[in-house]
């Protein structure tokens, strides 16, 4: 998959310490949304008077909390009463998930390794529609990892602290779209579908994908809590993973997929070298031991262990099938510990390694299949009883989080029902409504700022037409400022017309040194000005972009006219490729520190790669070294763009 990759190191010094700076600087972003939006509601509650009596308020004020379902200091203790059981569970599980992914998405090698180590070894074996469609999501990653990869961060735990901030209604059902929403976009381009379209699909590797089990949680959240209050969710929940169950075991049991053999050929067979791999992970050594320990088992009785696995996933999509709470008790119980051995001694955790996103897909599973016994079996006989009444919502309270209270506006109409959406905006509605509400709210209102602070950057990111910088800048280092004339020259074009430096003041001159016989570094430091020519069209009268032939032997006009047809400069209308007698070239090459040495059995020589930023005066301002490195698109779409910052600078700077 070309592109999805910037071929550096995932550790790379630099990269690295500028994702750590990005983490830091909107972690304080972070919590000054949080202060904001604490301070604003404390100085509103402090403004709005309490219309009751004060006597008759200590009195009533009790009873009025517990039946909006929100505490007297606003945390909402009534809406953690009356949230169904199985709700509450799915709601606080995800959500702690969620947060432990967005902390896992800050490890210092997810920003260059994720893409490259995570992703496309996703996708490899899926069809060409999906590596294309992956390759797509990777690249935008590969080409601004700072970005993309704190942008994951804040995205991840915004969605887990809403998800906990928010037990009931309409905020709660949001966070639940939320979960969804952001759970698709990984699934498809971090996951690949989950592998569900690649060959061995199997359960005991995490099919069909964490993410899968994260969407469906968030959708189910995403439901009216009417439907939490019958067993008939809890029921068709138990159905589809009673389904998915059975269908993995026949999966498993299918022949010729390599899981009936411990070893085939005198080789691992597929259970067997998937831990094999995943013993090699960094980890603690007694969690490789258990793996190790379990893959010598698996390749001396490769049947039996197969054998168990189909049974046991047929048993349990049996019993969960059957819904009945006397079977599915006992189900879940085997279906946990079964779940954590494979989470221990298959799927090694799937967070260990430094690139872990997240805990693969046991914990998941157990969540969501205890969350629908619940739901089947947990259902409160006053819910039950309002939910055959047509009530929308359990007799425990009214949304914690309703976005207007159901008390008085400053107009004296009731701030609910019968209000249009402009009488909520007014300003009386707005201050009352920030007054009362909990403190779930307001965390979740500060969980919505942390989400957008993530998605915003990734937005302008995916938009922008460059690569980030700091890719070109951890391949060649840090660029030298510098402030010295530049050496003078008069050298001949690709036109056949006379060019001096001085014949170029008043412009910025991007300058290089090209060999026009390469058909190595050359070629890709040539397509980096052509790209830098892009980026700066507005300001392409103003910018020259000049290379000098580096080459003693093949130097002439026809030679230097050809490397720009074949490298399609000759549309670039501020290009010029500069060439002149062996003694002007040697004395160019020798004024500005590059060096040119032939090299055997060919024209090419080998040489520095260096460029200049020249001022509009005639001083150099910055030395670059363009040694364009791996040679991914990544870089040398980065290598452009430092080219065209640095011109940018200097323009600026006057």
């Amino acid at each position: 998959m070309p592109g999805m990759t910037s071929g550096l190191n995932a550790n790379d010094p630099v990269v690295v310490a500028a994702f750590r700076m990005a983490l830091i600087r909107q972690g304080l972003i972070a919590l000054l949304i949080f202060m904001l939006l604490g301070v604003i509601w404390a100085w509103v509650r402090g403004l709005l008077p309490d219309r009751e009596p004060a006597g008759k308020a200590g009195s009533t004020r009790g009873r009025t909390a517990g039946s909006r379902g929100v505490s007297g200091a606003g945390m909402g203790d009534g809406a953690w009463a009356g949230e169904p059981a199985g709700r509450r569970l799915l709601r606080i599980g995800f959500g702690i998930l969620w947060i432990f992914d967005g902390l896992l998405q800050a490890q210092p090698a997810m920003a260059l390794g994720l893409p490259s180590q995570v992703i496309r070894p996703a996708a490899a074996q899926s069809p060409a529609w999906v590596q294309h469609l992956v390759n797509w999501g990777g690249t935008a990653w590969s080409y601004h990892p700072v970005q993309a990869g704190a942008a994951a961060v804040w995205i991840q735990l915004g969605v887990g602290i809403w998800l906990l901030a928010a037990p009931r209604g309409g905020g709660s059902r949001l966070a639940g779209l939320a979960s969804a929403g952001w759970g698709l976009v990984v699934w498809v381009f971090g996951e690949a579908f989950g592998g569900i379209l690649a060959p061995g699909v199997t359960w005991l590797f995490g099919a069909p994908g964490a993410v899968a089990f994260y969407c469906a949680a968030g959708v189910l959240l995403a439901l009216p809590e009417r439907y939490w209050a019958t067993p008939r969710l809890g029921r068709a929940l138990l159905a589809v993973m009673g389904a998915f169950f059975a269908g993995m075991a026949v999966l498993q049991a299918w022949p010729g997929r390599g899981f009936w053999q411990g070893l085939s050929d005198g080789r691992p067979a597929a259970l067997a070298a998937m831990t094999t791999s995943m013993a090699q992970t960094p980890q603690p050594g007694f969690l490789a031991g258990w793996v190790r320990a379990f893959t010598g088992f698996d390749e001396t009785h490769g049947f039996a262990v197969n054998l168990f696995v189909v049974i046991a996933l047929a048993a349990t999509g049996a019993a969960l099938l059957a819904a009945r709470p006397r079977l599915v008790r006992p189900a879940i119980v085997f279906m946990t510990m079964l779940c954590l051995a494979d989470w221990v001694l298959i799927q090694d955790l799937g967070f260990l390694g430094g690139l872990g996103t997240d805990p693969n897909s046991m914990i998941p599973i157990v969540l969501l299949v205890t969350g629908g016994y619940l739901a089947l079996a947990g259902v409160p006989a006053p819910a039950a009883a309002e939910a055959a009444e047509g009530s929308a919502e359990p007799a425990a309270g009214k949304p914690a989080l309703a976005l207007v209270p159901a008390r008085v506006a400053g107009d004296g109409r009731a701030a609910g029902a019968g209000m249009g959406w402009r009488d909520r905006f007014r300003p009386a509605a707005l201050r009352h409504m920030i007054a009362t509400a909990s403190a779930r709210s307001v965390i979740s209102a500060g969980a919505i700022g942390m989400i957008l602070l993530g998605a915003a950057p990734m937005a302008a990111a995916q938009a922008a037409p460059a690569a980030d910088p700091i890719l070109a800048e951890a391949i060649a280092g840090a660029s030298g400022v510098r402030d010295y004339p530049a050496a003078p020259f008069g050298l001949t074009d690709q036109h056949g017309q006379l060019v001096s430096l001085a014949s170029l003041r008043g412009k910025v001159v991007l300058l290089t040194f090209l060999d026009p016989v390469c058909t190595t570094d050359c070629p890709l430091i040539a397509q980096e000005f052509r790209y830098a020519g892009q980026l700066l069209q507005g300001s392409s009268r103003r910018v020259e972009l000049v290379a000098i032939a580096l080459n003693p032997t093949y130097h002439s006009v026809a030679v230097v006219n050809a490397f720009d047809r074949q490298e399609r400069l000759t549309t670039v209308p501020n290009w010029l490729f500069l060439t002149g007698t062996l003694a002007q070239l040697r004395r160019v090459w020798l004024a500005y520190g590059v060096t040119a040495i032939n090299l055997p059995a060919g024209g090419m020589t080998g040489h520095s790669d260096l460029a200049y930023v020249i001022d509009p005066t005639g001083h150099v301002r910055q030395e670059l070294n363009t040694n364009p490195g791996p040679g991914t698109s990544a870089t040398q779409a980065s290598f452009g763009s430092l080219l065209a910052r640095a011109a940018q600078h200097v323009l600026r700077s006057g």
